[in-house]
């Protein structure tokens, strides 16, 4: 690959992480960095040579990009739009990480900017934000979605690719529309149920919190992504509003007919929905990118004794694995394994069953 020139308009987890992934690569790029104000996290980059220039402006430094990501909020993107196509050479290419398309894809050619801008979304992340959470692995073997336009020539998409599939993530061009009704339906929709399936349990809770005792197992593991951003998620659903009101009104009509189902005893209904819901759940990937986020996770049986947990805790540690949540499941209804360990990456994951094992623990496989 020629070298480039990147720009980065914000340098958090995800614009972070496709530098770290480049430069570990050997990729020959010089990488530009605004931020809106004084970070120890991305002073701390330059130090480590990721970054090779940090600016509090977005001025005439950004003219000698090659490509430059805008890594802002959804909202921001658009308003920084009008930012950098003042400051950007023709010839670059702008890109964005945003996980709503048509309306930035729309405000960049009102823009006229059309010709240049290729609406980009990396279907990675993690809880946890910010440069210093940052990865050179957060992006490998996740889907990165392009949404190019008539406009843009092949050349630049064919640029584009390469940089992204540099990073070890998997390129996948779609339309704008494509892509806001694929979100909405399998991650915008499903972090709105997941809220309001627990906001259903706290307000029909007790002052003794007897239903957030017994929520701890199955019950989080299906609303986990209801821990999400507030303000992030406001800004998603107010930008793929369109797309999330035509699908809600279609999840509504079919809670309306298991809600009927169940009140008039119509048993095949309910049973007619677990089968066709289980047969295509049984058909997913099992190893693609997740747009709700992949979690790595194992559980394990282990005896109801004294430093049970330490002990196990302490095999992972002295192997080099860093915990991110462990605890005891109490309610079994849906998990196999008592203790519920939570990793970093797959590869964190495969090493912990590898460990365990060898130390004849019963590691318990969970679809």
């Amino acid at each position: 690959m020629q070298h480039l020139n990147l720009g980065f308009i914000g340098f958090g987890l995800i614009g972070g992480s496709i530098a770290k992934a480049l430069k570990s690569k050997g990729a020959d790029i010089r990488v530009l960095v605004y931020s809106r104000r004084k970070n120890e996290d991305l002073d701390e980059g330059v130090r480590d040579g990721i970054i090779d220039k940090l600016v509090y402006e977005v001025d005439e430094s950004f003219a000698e990009c090659d490509v430059i990501f805008l890594c802002a909020p959804v909202t921001k993107i658009v308003e920084f739009l009008p930012v950098v196509k003042r400051v950007a050479s023709p010839e670059c290419i702008i890109t964005d990480v945003g996980s709503v398309k048509g309306g930035i894809c729309e405000s960049a050619a009102d823009l006229g900017m059309g010709a240049k801008f290729i609406g980009g979304h990396p279907m990675a992340g993690s809880e946890k934000t910010g440069f210093k959470n940052a990865s050179p692995i957060l992006l490998e073997n996740a889907f990165y979605l392009l949404t190019p336009s008539d406009e843009n020539s092949d050349e630049d998409v064919a640029l584009l690719k390469e940089l992204l599939t540099s990073t070890g993530a998997t390129t996948v061009v779609l339309d704008p529309a494509r892509h806001d009704t694929i979100t909405a339906l399998i991650s915008h929709i499903p972090h709105l149920v997941a809220a309001a399936l627990v906001n259903l349990v706290r307000e029909n809770d007790d002052n003794d919190q007897t239903l957030k005792r017994f929520a701890a197992g199955g019950f989080r593991d299906i609303t986990r992504i209801a821990s999400s951003s507030p303000q992030m998620w406001e800004d998603i659903c107010m930008m793929n509003s369109d797309m999330i009101d035509k699908y809600l009104d279609e999840f509504i009509r079919l809670m309306n007919e298991y809600k009927t189902g169940v009140c008039s005893h119509t048993g095949k209904t309910i049973y007619d929905a677990f089968e066709s819901a289980g047969e295509y759940r049984d058909s997913l990937p099992k190893n693609s990118a997740l747009l709700i986020g992949k979690m790595h996770e194992l559980y394990v049986n282990i005896d109801d004794r004294a430093g049970a947990i330490a002990t196990v805790a302490t095999i992972l540690s002295v192997g080099g694995i860093s915990i991110r949540n462990i605890g005891i499941i109490n309610n079994r209804e849906f998990s196999d394994g008592v203790l519920r360990i939570e990793l970093g990456s797959g590869g964190d994951l495969k090493k912990a069953k590898e460990l365990l094992r060898q130390n004849h623990y019963d590691i318990v496989n969970r679809d």
